[in-house]
């Protein structure tokens, strides 16, 4: 449930992989009319539940990551969990299992200041508004938060997706 951004699509094949960030305070749940969008007890901000998602696109448009989906055909957002029924059993998750040139990973944030140069960050700004989340970016040694305002372009178009029939 990652998706991969071209990051200036036009000029370049550059792209990064788009993960859920698993917000301290998500604002996708926040702004659920229905309350389908939980937390769980390790932090780990779900997929809708099925049976109390209204298919609103909500969570999608409020999200400062982009990185809700609006399954049009199943009527359900759905993102990444985490693979919650992998790491729950001591498991990787499958995109940092597969992921050929280890971008992904999934590590303490100890092992990641011990092993390399860059600074894990999880402190992101959006103007005034700051966001903590469970995953990390790396950063440049020395940061201690991103700045991303402004940085993120947003169409909500790229976010409805309809699955191949």
């Amino acid at each position: 449930m990652i998706h991969v951004d071209y990051l200036d699509r036009p000029s370049s094949i550059a792209s990064a992989p788009t993960v859920c960030m698993h917000c301290e305070d998500p604002t996708c749940a926040e702004v659920c009319p229905a309350d389908a969008i939980k937390q769980n007890e390790d932090g780990v901000v779900m997929s809708s539940l099925k049976p109390r998602c209204i298919a609103c696109s909500n969570c999608v448009l409020a999200c400062p990551f982009g990185v809700p989906k609006m399954m049009v055909r199943l009527e359900q957002m759905m993102k990444c969990d985490m693979c919650f029924d992998r790491t729950s059993v001591g498991k990787r998750p499958m995109c940092a299992t597969v992921c050929p040139s280890q971008a992904l990973s999934f590590v303490t944030r100890e092992t990641i200041t011990r092993e390399r140069r860059e600074q894990p960050v999880n402190v992101f700004h959006f103007g005034e508004q700051a966001v903590v989340t469970k995953v990390h970016m790396m950063a440049r040694a020395g940061s201690e938060v991103i700045d991303v305002a402004g940085a993120l372009s947003f169409d909500v178009t790229d976010h409805m997706w309809e699955e191949p029939q």
